[in-house]
């Protein structure tokens, strides 16, 4: 195929533009077969089936039928305000004035190039988007005849499309896409358009934005360094032991489960804001679980595979390397709910190795699982169980555009703007470095998962069997404290609370920590940004255990420290990192973290 090129004498404007077509050729190529290798993937997954729409239509008729009034009230009022802000707009040019009309919209941080105040056309394409999504957003919230479960669904999947068609999106309505192709000649979209292609090409013709550079990290240099090794590892995690950075530790080791969801190396990006670190730092010895990235083969494994094989492997591990008859230990997310059934199963069999447990944003009552919610019809677990039954796994794809859909305008669509529109490079920034580098779950897990816990609420129920028994709340007795965080929107905290309540343990200590599921989780005292609140007493609801809180100023981990170091046991010599039966295998953060499944 012969390249378009536009013919002249060697200016360096058409030789900048010949070298931009050019590129554009190539990407258009790439592009094309990009999206034609797109995964195959359930309707399921794409979108709310067929019967939410059912359901919506089924109530707004009735609603139209029984009280016409509302209805044509609703229609009546947003026509009204678009109509008579289109005459306004009218009126001000025509009287030769190059300004917008009155503007009574609210202040939205999408809208901040100055254009969009003072540009007419901006102007009317902000004001008349922000009045449509108002009258949408009003007309499913008066619907009446749908339940709760559904009017949040309904809800959630209207802002999405309302999110989706915002003109910030679109290059003919967004004033710094257009400001910056003026300016670059060009050259902004072509870099935008080598972004998308490279997304494209990474999610294999899925469309995942990057949010952050992926050059500009690497485990073990500047990411992910505390000082530690592997000292064990089996088929399911690495055990991974910190080296002590005081002369004197605590006897009782600690032991962390993060979630497998993601990879745990969030409680260790960089040294000022690790947890890990911090921990080590307090004179404890610790051990992190690193878990495996599974592929096809590990379809079969359920939780029954990461309690036996991990959970109770990782503590019989510890306890051998140090010597103790018990250790502490720590669930974050979903790692928090598997210790939970943990605890239950050592219960029942008798097993005393835990000495106490800590729960960080940790749901067991998913009663009310809050915005994930939105994920647990019928609809769409079936299409999760048919993608499994297919591939073997639950690929880390699913996972990642779900998370980020529950926040889209910042996961999605800014990012998306910035990278597509504005042709920028993804920011160096860590936590979102993190965030792009997720993990799969195996097929029986995550149905597992999924049906029994989240869907069936079988912990709360006392009803999900695992492992030949049934397990239940009212078997953790261990002394406990559990974080969650005030703005989670993926383990509510208000859920989070009621879970804890019913467990059976007379030690409990509750914290509620400002922000959100990671921030609010990752928030070391040196940055004294978020404070958290405690209350002694332990009410029935939620509601009442905040409104009696008391609100301290910043990071809860100074007051879960010294929770941990009163059940830690007497100061000993600091220990060494494994022990002969336990030698170095890897240099922390270790082999799996890295690996990248063969699917």
């Amino acid at each position: 195929m012969n390249k378009t090129t536009v013919s002249d004498a060697g200016s360096p404007d058409l030789e900048k533009l010949n070298a931009n077509l050019s590129r554009i050729e190539e990407l258009s190529q790439r592009l094309v077969k990009a999206m034609a290798s797109k995964r195959a993937t359930s309707a399921a997954l794409e979108g709310p089936g067929p019967d939410l729409a059912l359901k919506a239509s089924a109530a707004w008729w009735a609603d139209a039928i029984h009280n016409p009034a509302k209805i044509v009230e609703q229609q009546v009022n947003y026509w009204g305000q678009a109509l008579k802000h289109f005459i306004e707009a009218q009126q001000v040019l025509a009287h030769g004035k190059l300004e917008p009309a009155t503007d009574n919209t609210p202040k939205d941080r999408r809208f901040a190039n100055p254009l969009w105040e003072t540009h007419p056309y901006f102007n009317f394409v902000k004001q008349q988007y922000l009045m449509q999504s108002q009258a949408m957003q009003k007309a499913v919230a008066d619907i009446e005849g749908l339940d709760a479960a559904d009017r949040k669904r309904l809800t959630y999947f209207t802002d999405q499309i309302l999110n989706m068609m915002a003109p910030t999106n679109f290059l003919g309505t967004n004033p710094d896409a257009l400001e910056k192709a003026v300016k670059t000649e060009g050259e902004s979209l072509v870099r935008g358009l080598e972004n998308l292609v490279r997304d494209l090409e990474t999610s294999d013709g899925g469309l995942l934005v990057s949010l952050a550079d992926r050059d500009a990290f690497t485990l073990g240099s500047n990411i992910a360094t505390t000082e530690g090794a592997v000292v064990f590892r089996n088929r399911m995690f690495e055990l991974i032991q910190y080296k002590p950075t005081t002369e004197k530790v605590h006897a009782i080791p600690l032991v962390i489960f993060p979630p497998w969801i993601n990879k745990f190396y969030i409680m260790d990006l960089k040294p000022e804001n690790s947890l890990i670190k911090w921990i080590v730092d307090q004179g404890f010895t610790l051990f992190v679980v690193s878990w495996k990235n599974p592929d096809r083969s590990y379809a079969d494994v359920g939780l029954i595979e990461y309690i036996e094989e991990g959970y109770l492997t990782a503590i019989n591990e510890a306890k051998r390397i140090t010597g103790q008859k018990k250790v502490n230990a720590v669930g974050y997310c979903i790692a928090g709910t598997t210790l939970s059934l943990t605890l239950s199963l050592m219960k029942q069999r008798g097993d005393k190795s835990v000495n106490s447990a800590t729960f960080l944003t940790t749901l067991t009552d998913f009663s009310d699982p809050g915005e994930v919610g939105v994920f647990l019809d019928e609809g769409f677990l079936n299409g999760i169980e048919a993608e499994v039954r297919r591939s073997g796994f639950l690929d880390k794809y699913y996972m990642s555009r779900t998370f980020s859909y529950l926040r889209s305008n910042d996961l999605i669509y800014t990012p998306a703007v910035r990278s597509y529109l504005l042709g920028e490079a993804p920011p160096a920034f860590d936590l979102l470095y993190w965030n792009g580098d997720g993990t799969n779950l195996p097929a029986r897990m995550a149905v597992e998962y999924l049906r029994g816990l989240c869907q069936g609420n079988g912990l709360m129920k006392a009803d999900f069997e695992i492992g030949g028994t049934t397990v239940s709340l009212a078997d953790i007795q261990v002394p406990l404290c559990a974080v969650a965080c005030e703005t989670d929107h993926i383990a509510g905290w208000r859920a989070s609370y009621t879970g804890i309540e019913h467990m059976a343990s007379t030690d409990k200590t509750f914290i509620l920590s400002e922000s959100g599921h990671v921030a609010g989780i990752i928030n070391p005292p040196t940055k004294d940004k978020y404070g958290h609140y405690t209350n002694a007493a332990w009410p029935t609801t939620p509601e009442e255990w905040k409104a009696g809180a008391e609100r301290h100023a910043g990071s809860w981990w100074p007051r879960w420290g010294a929770w941990l170091a009163a059940k830690s046991g007497a100061m000993t010599a600091a220990r060494p990192v494994g022990d002969s039966a336990h030698p170095v295998l890897e240099s922390a953060p270790g082999l799996y973290v890295r690996e990248v499944p063969t699917l």
